[in-house]
């Protein structure tokens, strides 16, 4: 239950947004109390929405045998979800190369623009809002028939490696700030370059092995 919850947290993680911007407070006047309030709200909307999305799971009582059936179809629905939307973002990105310059007028980046810890703390709320990854790895732990307290472990280890791409950059800020932060700047382009094929990628590979995961155990006979 762990290793699974653990690698589908680390897929939901690998988020360009969430990088891009800590990128950008760490640049900024203030960066590690800039940095440091945008992860406070990363956490917050990660923490709320896995409790919600646990207690939801659980009061559906699929962690039971007689659910195995509604259990891993909601897998298999999950997976399905993911490689349709990672086709989207495919085909999206085929049919219009995005231009630079209207990348910079969308509310994240005017919100972003201006690194203050107030807006600094809406960006971690909403670049953090869950996603289907982050749900399936919320899922694996809400369907598992562990106590209270692996429960609790499986889901703030799945918290911390959803934010893994804003509290890792503010650690390395820490260790070298110079460093971190010409390496930051010096990814950036590359990032915003390819960040949809990144992101169509990891959308792919959490949605097949979520497919292969619920056809499988749909098809065990108990």
């Amino acid at each position: 239950m762990l290793i699974q919850a653990a690698g589908l947290a680390l897929l939901a993680g690998l988020s360009p947004t969430a990088l891009l911007i800590a990128a950008v407070y760490l640049g900024s006047a203030r960066p590690r109390l800039t940095a440091t309030v945008y992860l406070a709200g990363a956490v917050i909307m990660s923490l709320a929405m896995g409790v919600v999305i646990l207690l939801v799971l659980r009061s559906a009582n699929l962690s039971r045998p007689a659910e195995h059936t509604p259990r891993y179809g909601l897998r298999l629905g999950l997976g399905i979800l993911l490689l349709l939307a990672a086709a989207a973002v495919i085909a999206r990105h085929r049919r219009r190369p995005p231009d630079p310059a209207k990348a910079q007028q969308g509310f994240m980046a005017r919100l972003v623009a201006n690194p203050a810890p107030a807006t600094a703390f809406l960006a971690g709320l909403l670049v953090f809002a869950p996603g289907v990854t982050f749900l399936a790895a919320v899922q694996v732990i809400a369907t598992a028939r562990a106590g209270v307290d692996l429960t609790a472990l499986a889901l703030i280890i799945v918290v911390v490696i959803n934010v893994l791409l804003v509290w890792l950059p503010i650690v390395l800020h820490m260790v070298a700030p110079d460093l971190t932060t010409r390496y930051l700047k010096a990814f950036n382009g590359w990032l915003r370059a390819h960040g949809q094929a990144i992101l169509s990628v990891v959308m792919a590979a959490a949605g097949a092995f979520l497919v292969a995961n619920g056809i499988y155990g749909l098809a065990v006979v108990h």
